[in-house]
């Protein structure tokens, strides 16, 4: 598990390790982090494509010949500037929220076993009320390599990292190995929660969320029910409850969106459903990372 220690994903990993017979591994940058007991920590850094194969390997390793039942991809930021960089120089929060994840479930996927579960945490964000940061296409190269201004920066830069999420998710969901190994892919949105995830992360940004929180979403709720806040106890909760299969789509749907609260199954935005944008997503970011 990704984007554990923190925020929703931590209430959600308590909930997951209080399974019985559940072994717990989750990636986190740095040290000295607090964790239930049952969860061993790794290290990993999304912002190092490096640091994500070396992560993999110590996981493959540590695993030997037991296969993954749950791999849960929830770490994320919430927007970078144009000057912010992963360590292979591309736009933080496309490398980390995008490429880091789409890495590690190319890696990962040969060791998941059968009628596993695989989710990734996407966003309504990805489909925003605001039309003016809200993707029209894939601009790839922008969120990639971001300039000052264009849709790889601030805000813009979260909401194309969070359609990516949805399309890997999409894509994966698509695979012929996922479907002979009937291996289910989840794309989850937790609801707005209030909360400035990530490193980079300043206190104007940590400022400007909160006031939108209290001002300017709760309005939006009144006519868009998916931007109601939630708590990150809640979302949490209901991040395990999917994780865990309590809580599953119905046959020929991967998206678990919140809606005050409660698990609905709506389609994606019309962009994110495209196989042909979701095949170039996929070829793109292969090429990026130098696989096939």
């Amino acid at each position: 598990m990704t984007g554990a220690t923190s925020g929703l994903g931590a209430h959600a990993l308590a909930q997951i390790v209080a399974q019985s017979n559940t072994r717990v591994f989750v990636g986190a940058r740095g040290s000295g982090r607090t964790v239930p007991e049952g969860v061993e920590v790794l290290p990993l850094e999304l912002a190092s494509l490096a640091n994500v194969r070396a992560f993999a390997d110590a996981l493959t390793r540590r695993l030997g010949d037991t296969r993954i039942n749950l791999l849960v991809l929830n770490a994320g930021l919430h927007g970078s500037n144009a000057k912010q960089r992963s360590a292979d120089g591309y736009g933080l929060t496309f490398a980390v929220n995008h490429l880091a994840h789409y890495l590690l479930a190319q890696l990962l996927l040969p060791h998941m076993a059968e009628h596993s579960r695989l989710v990734i945490t996407s966003s309504n964000m990805h489909n925003p009320p605001f039309k003016r940061i809200a993707p029209k296409s894939l601009d790839l190269q922008e969120w990639a390599h971001p300039t000052p201004n264009g849709s790889g920066a601030g805000i813009r830069s979260y909401t194309a990292s969070k359609l990516c999420n949805m399309m890997t998710a999409l894509s994966l969901a698509r695979l012929d190995e996922v479907k002979v190994r009937q291996i289910n892919v989840v794309a989850f949105n937790p609801g707005l929660t209030g909360g400035v995830a990530g490193r980079d992360a300043s206190a104007l940004q940590r400022a400007f969320v909160k006031a939108l929180t209290r001002t300017v979403f709760p309005l939006i709720g009144l006519f868009r029910p998916e931007f109601v806040m939630n708590t990150p106890e809640h979302s949490g909760n209901m991040l395990a409850n999917v994780a865990l299969g309590a809580i599953s789509p119905p046959p020929g749907r991967i998206y678990v969106s919140l809606v005050k609260g409660e698990p609905t199954f709506p389609d994606p935005s019309e962009l994110a459903r495209s196989q042909e944008a979701q095949d170039r997503l996929w070829r793109e970011s292969a090429a990026m990372l130098g696989i096939e």
